[in-house]
């Protein structure tokens, strides 16, 4: 069995755990979607039950063909988003088993798993709606504010484009290519996430993250990252960035 059997046949089995774990919550009103709290919540969370969820994708799985594949997106969200979205919440879970026993010996241990499921989990709602169908509002060009404040942080939109794809590029090991609004300068700035949660600053937020981990695009693209990240750009939701950055200014 080769790599890319190998690692379509693990997730495959992973999807049927998940699947029986989670049932995906719709990204609307109480469940943390864009209608409460103005817009401003993640998807992902649910109030009623205290718990983080893995949302709804807001298109079809196959929506964004021929640049990200079906079975990616279906292996994508539902086993890997599934697990951070599991983990995170079993690690507060746990977090909160020690508050009651007075007991902190494991407090370094989910600590760190808070962080790195956490970061996962919101990356990837992120991620989600970061993009959208090629016939329906993806790719092409920011205008407007945006565009503006691209133009401002960076000296041109062709020049954010090229510096994004080279730090998504040449992340070590897994991790994400993240433009951030940064609230101390009013800025964007673009980051290097590895893992989810390493080399960030505490200043930035997410506004377009790009998800440059094997299992977003070993399936279609293999070993060409550069390709994957070339794709990406034509289902790149720029009307969902805008409002994102509109939030945070």
């Amino acid at each position: 069995m080769n790599r890319r059997e190998m690692l379509a046949a693990s997730s495959l089995a992973t999807a049927g755990l998940m699947t029986a774990a989670f049932t995906p919550v719709a990204s609307a009103g109480r469940h943390g979607g864009d209608t409460e709290n103005g817009g401003r919540t993640l998807p992902g969370y649910d109030a009623d039950k205290d718990e983080f969820v893995l949302p709804h994708l807001p298109y079809d799985y196959d929506a964004l063909e021929p640049h990200i594949d079906e079975q990616t997106m279906r292996l994508h969200h539902g086993a890997h988003h599934a697990t951070y979205v599991r983990g995170l919440n079993n690690a507060l879970d746990k977090l909160a088993e020690a508050r009651e026993a007075d007991d902190f010996d494991l407090v370094k241990h989910y600590s760190r798993e808070v962080s790195f499921n956490g970061g996962g989990h919101v990356l990837h709602s992120i991620f989600w709606h970061n993009m959208a169908p090629p016939n329906n509002g993806g790719g092409g060009e920011p205008d407007g504010e945006l565009r503006e404040l691209i133009d401002k942080s960076f000296g041109s939109f062709e020049k954010m484009k090229a510096h994004f794809a080279a730090a998504a590029g040449a992340v070590e090991g897994g991790g994400w290519g993240i433009l951030g609004h940064d609230a101390m300068s009013g800025k964007l700035l673009i980051i290097q996430g590895e893992n989810q949660q390493k080399l960030t600053t505490w200043a930035i937020t997410p506004v377009l993250a790009l998800d440059v981990w094997e299992h977003a695009y070993y399936l279609k693209y293999q070993n060409r990252r550069a390709e994957y990240v070339e794709n990406w750009w034509n289902v790149v939701n720029w009307s969902d960035v805008a409002q994102r950055v509109r939030w945070h200014m």
